[in-house]
């Protein structure tokens, strides 16, 4: 596809109402994309093929962003194994599936990081996707995503398909999901220290030694490169959408105390498990083949995360005497 060209294009985004779907929505709108179609969960079930059948002949989408799945942080994936495989793999394999059967123009699949090996070499690059088994606590979603990157290159070998295939790395920002049954370890940990800090509490439990590392990607960043590689690439190949930033548990942790004004001790669970060692992408390959490189800076970033999850509560800093 030639730049802008999305502009006069037919395009349906899965998963639309998102966190992450809803800063895709918005750049492709301040592209000028004005037939954007976004997929409700309330209207079509994307693991049921007759939904997924009767979405494609219904909308006539000429691109496809394929962004629904279930995703959580590590104690969901640990709770909930199987149907993050199921789900993750079934919607993704029919939405896929379905694009070929109705010869849609492209198809742009979102992976995760969670598909690297346990030990991959930081920072990660494509090329070492199948050089071992991932994490274990969260190796179901990542196997299933990664199967979808086997699907995509399968398809375009026999059908012509042009599906592309992106991994961004963990998002964080405004708009987050803060539920602490399944969020991710940003909005877990602004929560934690939030709460303390206004409640009082001295100490604050985090799971894990601190010692592993993120690296993570503002939500608006991750939202840009998923259009500029709509918009640019046309490849068979992965590509790694991240800020090219490594930051340990530990700093993250005490980062997000200090933001919200908690000064009291933090207890690492080491009964509790770290997730994989360490992660940061090389991000080489999307500057290269479509000029994506992440802008905002992580400690604003973090800043705009925090104040949105503040003004959404209607809580104000905690001016009370003793908690500082």
């Amino acid at each position: 596809m030639s730049n802008n060209s999305l502009q006069q294009k037919k395009i349906c985004v899965t998963g639309g109402e998102g966190f992450l779907g809803r800063h895709v929505v918005s750049a492709l709108a301040a592209r000028g994309c004005s037939d954007v179609f976004i997929v409700r969960h309330s209207e079509y079930d994307l693991l049921r093929r007759s939904d997924i059948e009767r979405l494609y002949d219904e909308v006539k989408p000429q691109v496809v962003i394929h962004l629904a799945s279930v995703v959580g942080g590590i104690g969901a994936n640990s709770k909930n194994p199987g149907s993050f495989f199921y789900e993750n793999l079934m919607m993704g394999a029919q939405m896929i599936e379905g694009a070929r059967l109705s010869k849609i123009e492209k198809f742009v699949q979102i992976g995760t990081v969670c598909s690297y090996p346990k030990f991959t070499p930081v920072p990660f690059q494509e090329e070492d996707l199948w050089n071992g088994y991932p994490e274990e606590t969260n190796a179901p979603y990542g196997i299933a995503k990664k199967a979808l990157l086997v699907q995509a290159q399968a398809y375009r070998d026999q059908y012509g398909l042009n599906s592309i295939y992106l991994m961004p790395e963990n998002l964080y920002g405004p708009g987050d999901n803060f539920n602490p049954d399944s969020s991710h370890v940003i909005p877990a940990l602004i929560k934690k220290f939030l709460e303390a800090y206004e409640s009082g509490e001295t100490t604050v439990p985090v799971w894990g030694s601190g010692n592993a590392t993120r690296e993570f990607l503002y939500v608006t960043d991750a939202a840009e490169g998923i259009v500029i590689a709509s918009e640019k690439y046309d490849g068979r190949e992965p590509v790694n959408l991240g800020s090219g930033k490594e930051i340990s548990i530990r700093d993250l942790a005490h980062l997000i105390a200090a933001e919200v004004g908690f000064q009291g001790e933090i207890f690492w669970d080491t009964t509790k498990p770290d997730g994989q060692p360490r992660r940061a992408l090389n991000t080489s390959r999307a500057a290269e083949l479509f000029g994506f490189r992440a802008r905002t800076d992580f400690s604003e970033g973090l800043k705009r995360t925090i104040e949105w999850y503040r003004s959404t509560r209607g809580v104000r800093p905690h001016e009370a005497a003793g908690v500082l």
